[in-house]
């Protein structure tokens, strides 16, 4: 089935779950086997949430941080995601952390993971050739919504209310993922792994570019609490990834590569 003009069908979403809204947006495919995927991965959302939110007390993640469940006893997911957060950390020298306080917090790592997971699942349609699932302004794409036409992103500026700071492209390219990590809308809520304090940088946003959102999630949190200097040199040292770093003083830092992911 396709839509006007011959493009592909678009079914499309919103969810509201884990304190934010996931929006879907899925072209190609049959219209019914696309929303029963779209179900799938909508319960997946929400069963993601039952097992890590630190706001449930009988959740899976609060119960194994009281030390009423060991990880064997916990569904797979949560030693999936206990295994990625702890690669972040590795990866990111300890600037991203699965502990908050002294517990055990890996929901620094949950909302990406699962936004890209129920991307695949959708992706995995027969038919289907584009979709784009986008957690809170945290974005996976795969695939292109049309033919000769890419997705694109437009990245929030934050000094200026309403204004775009850069438009991503995922031209070229079958999978790619942006995230931003600042305190332009919720404060400062990023917090320094080495003090358990907020992070104290001279930045006000990092958003990060690259193939899978279950890791750029994860690396503008990083680079973030690294600050602009440091931040941006780890992002260098990244395969595949690039980033883009505002100032409070409004200065704008970029790695080599990302121009071309502009568009």
């Amino acid at each position: 089935m396709t839509g006007p003009a011959g493009a592909p069908a678009a079914v499309r979403h919103a969810e509201e779950v884990m304190g934010t809204v996931f929006s879907f947006d899925v072209r190609g495919g049959r219209p019914d086997a696309v929303r029963e995927a779209l179900a799938g991965a909508v319960a997946g959302l929400h069963r993601a949430d039952a097992l890590f939110s630190t706001y449930r007390e009988d959740s899976e993640l609060s119960r194994l941080a009281r030390g009423e469940l060991t990880e064997e006893r916990c569904a797979p997911e949560v030693a999936e995601v206990l295994e990625l957060a702890a690669e972040a950390e590795r990866v990111s020298d300890g600037w991203f952390s699965p502990r908050y306080q002294g517990s055990l917090d890996p929901t620094g790592i949950v909302k990406g993971w699962a936004a890209e997971r129920a991307a695949r699942l959708l992706a995995a349609v027969d038919g289907v050739c584009g979709v784009s699932v986008n957690g809170g302004g945290d974005v996976q794409m795969l695939g292109a919504p049309e033919p000769q036409r890419p997705w694109r992103v437009g990245v929030a500026d934050p000094v200026r209310p309403g204004g775009l700071a850069a438009v991503v492209s995922a031209a070229g390219v079958d999978e790619l993922s942006v995230a931003t990590s600042g305190t332009a809308e919720r404060g400062a809520h990023i917090v320094d792994p080495r003090t358990g304090r907020p992070a104290v940088t001279d930045l006000v946003s990092v958003t990060v570019v690259g193939p899978r959102l279950t890791w750029v999630d994860c690396w503008a949190t990083a680079a973030f609490a690294m600050g602009s200097r440091a931040g941006l040199a780890w992002l260098e040292s990244l395969s595949g990834v690039e980033g883009l770093l505002i100032t409070a003083g409004d200065e704008v830092r970029c790695t080599g590569g990302l121009a071309e992911r502009l568009g």
